[in-house]
């Protein structure tokens, strides 16, 4: 593996005060839990973004989780009235009309809860991997996030897919049972779909965009 535990703590070691893990799901998530868990992470917490746009199996795979793991995954939530607001602008499926309308609906369920969940955390755990998107190309283990003023450690920047599938099931790993229908990168149903063979991984995520728009606006990168 080219980034194992002992590397991670290392960089963890670097970090004082409380450290959150985001977990949306995917199988690199996954991967970068059992490797903070083998770390012995103190000041842990680990929460996932419900947007209350997320598929069934999805919210039965988090329920597997904590019972594989042993610890809680908290749930967070958008701003009721940022979402009811949200909801009679688009409806549905308006935020497939533009990639403005898509973006304003990530912000409202992912990127505003998230910056309320990171507010006094020093440092963030992510399961990005460079190999995922054009979008990430350039991901480092170890990063400065500017949107959210707090370190970011990417354990799995440089993880190939064999990789992350070796590792996987070397320690048994759980998955997500969306994973046996075909997709290949986990988000919130109306803007997910399952990827054709020979597609990208993240084929099925916003699908009618271009690939250089797809991102819900988590992920800023400044190398540190």
């Amino acid at each position: 593996m080219p980034f194992e535990a002992e590397a991670l703590s290392l960089h963890l070691q670097t970090i004082e005060g409380p450290v959150a893990l985001a977990f949306s799901y995917q199988a690199e998530d996954a991967a970068a839990l059992h490797l903070l868990l083998r770390c012995g992470a103190d000041n842990l917490e680990v929460f996932t973004l419900d947007t209350h746009k997320l598929f069934p199996e999805t919210e039965e795979y988090h329920r597997e989780l904590e019972r594989f793991f042993n610890i809680p995954i908290h749930a967070y939530y958008p701003d009721p009235d940022e979402e009811k607001e949200l909801e009679a602008r688009l409806g549905e499926w308006g935020m497939r009309e533009s990639p403005e309308k898509r973006r304003l609906c990530c912000d409202i369920r992912k990127v505003r809860p998230l910056r309320r969940i990171l507010a006094g955390k020093n440092a963030w755990v992510t399961g990005l991997r460079a190999a995922q998107s054009v979008t990430r190309s350039e991901l480092k283990t170890l990063e400065w996030d500017e949107k959210f003023g707090l370190v970011k450690i990417n354990p799995l920047a440089d993880w190939s897919d064999a990789d992350l599938w070796a590792y996987i099931q070397k320690y048994g790993i759980p998955l997500s049972p969306l994973y046996g229908k075909g997709f290949r990168s986990i988000g919130c149903a109306p803007c997910t779909r399952a990827v054709k063979e020979g597609e990208d991984i993240r084929a099925g995520r916003w699908w009618w965009e271009n690939p250089e728009h797809k991102e819900c606006g988590l992920h800023i990168r400044e190398k540190l």
